[in-house]
């Protein structure tokens, strides 16, 4: 029988990979550009898988079994569902969004410099590329990480049975 520690260690190491996963498809197989808030919840993303690859790794040989790096893991889970709900609140208008657009760009000369200014994409925060159900992806994330993050941390506190 599986202990729910081992449960909560195995969901905090696939809810992460899997989201950013479909991130990463929706950015280079469909092309849609994330914005500086996507960024922001694919940091706590990685933070996460982090966490789960160390209890995965030393859980075991770890005080408490890695508990305390699955909890960790799904606070960066829940961390990335809390940016996912400010931003879908900010496509909804609800919350206002920040005016700074980010883009990386390079150039030897100013004049190359400027063109690919100019050829960056400019995502807008407050602008929904794609949606599923009347849920934007941001909306998505918040859905899954924050009912993740609860669950795992429901799992890592549950006791395993002895009979």
């Amino acid at each position: 029988m599986t202990s729910p520690l081992a449960l909560a260690k195995a969901l905090a190491l696939i809810v992460p990979a899997a989201l950013l996963a479909g991130a990463y498809y929706f950015q280079y197989a469909v092309g849609l550009a994330p914005c500086e808030m996507c960024y922001w919840q694919r940091w706590a993303h990685f933070a996460a898988l982090l966490f789960a690859a160390i209890a995965f790794a030393g859980g075991g040989r770890l005080p408490d079994r890695g508990r305390s790096l699955v909890w960790l893991a799904a606070l960066a889970v829940l961390a990335s569902g809390a940016i996912g709900f400010y931003h879908a609140g900010v496509e909804a208008g609800y919350f206002e969004g920040f005016t700074q657009c980010t883009s990386t760009v390079s150039g030897s000369s100013a004049d190359e410099l400027l063109k690919a200014i100019m050829a960056a994409p400019v995502v807008r925060c407050d602008q929904i590329q794609w949606s599923w159900l009347g849920i934007s992806m941001a909306g998505w994330n918040a859905i899954l990480s924050l009912a993740a993050a609860l669950v795992i941390l429901w799992l890592s506190l549950k006791r395993t049975r002895t009979t």
